[in-house]
């Protein structure tokens, strides 16, 4: 394990079920772990999220009894997996979510998730028993098939698909993406879901200048379900403005009891 700062940062690996599961554990000390923050980057995103670690920062200045864990989602930073699918992405989270409960004996268990990771929580908690107290979302792609098809992707890569050519998709890092991961989001359309019953426990924020995530369908999306919604004023997809980040780290933190 080594020390950055006050935070202490280490890599492992969660094997199961022939994965391996690259992850980055942020803590004061593995032992005495009482509460656990898994968190979800977006589409092309990894494990050393500099959000991530914003928010695991801020959070172990005040808690030593806390854990924040980041992972690579498949075909994600340095995950070996070739293909991405919806399944194997439900299956890292609760790999993940069960290897903290297990390994680092955490009480409680909460989730904070961006973008495409947004997605990919709130499509498992529907399909699984939800592991989490809370969950915080900032900029949840709930519409990921648009997202990916029309606001990600360009007129080639769409073309391409359509021809059955895999294509490398995405912002600093490139994932690829086939027609078949494609006709999964499109099927797995979580907008239509009822989240009703896990309103109570889930906060969204969402940025009015999102350039990626349009913030008129989250806030409808919010409002269906009853979910609380704070709209970030000219915050962008990734909050890039410190002062907006700021927000959603207190936001998430407070939601978390931290």
């Amino acid at each position: 394990m080594v020390k950055r700062g006050f935070v202490m940062q280490k890599y492992f690996s969660v094997n199961e079920q022939g994965s391996s599961i690259r992850c980055k554990l942020y803590c004061d000390s593995p032992k005495g772990v009482k509460k656990a923050v898994l968190y979800g980057h977006g589409f092309s995103g990894h494990k050393d999220n500099k959000a991530a670690q914003r928010f695991a920062e801020y959070v172990l200045k005040k808690h030593r009894d806390v854990a924040i864990v980041t992972y690579d989602a498949p075909c994600h930073g340095d995950d070996v997996k070739k293909k991405l699918s919806l399944s194997d992405c439900g299956a890292y989270i609760g790999a993940v979510a069960g290897h903290i409960k297990g390994q680092l004996g955490a009480d409680e268990l909460y989730a904070y998730a961006t973008s495409f990771g947004g997605y990919q929580y709130l499509k498992y908690i529907t399909e699984n028993s939800n592991p989490f107290r809370r969950i915080a979302l900032r900029s949840p792609a709930v519409n990921m098939f648009d997202v990916l098809s029309a606001r990600i992707m360009t007129p080639d890569e769409r073309k391409a698909l359509s021809q059955n050519k895999p294509v490398s998709v995405g912002f600093d890092r490139k994932i690829r993406v086939t027609q078949s991961f494609l006709d999964e989001l499109k099927e797995a359309d979580i907008t239509v879901r009822d989240f009703h019953a896990y309103a109570d426990e889930i906060l969204i924020l969402h940025g009015t200048k999102d350039e990626v995530v349009p913030f008129d369908v989250v806030e409808a999306f919010a409002r269906k379900n009853n979910i609380r919604f704070i709209s970030v004023e000219n915050a962008d997809h990734r909050f890039i403005d410190p002062k907006h980040m700021d927000i959603a780290v207190k936001e998430a933190a407070g939601l978390f009891g931290l």
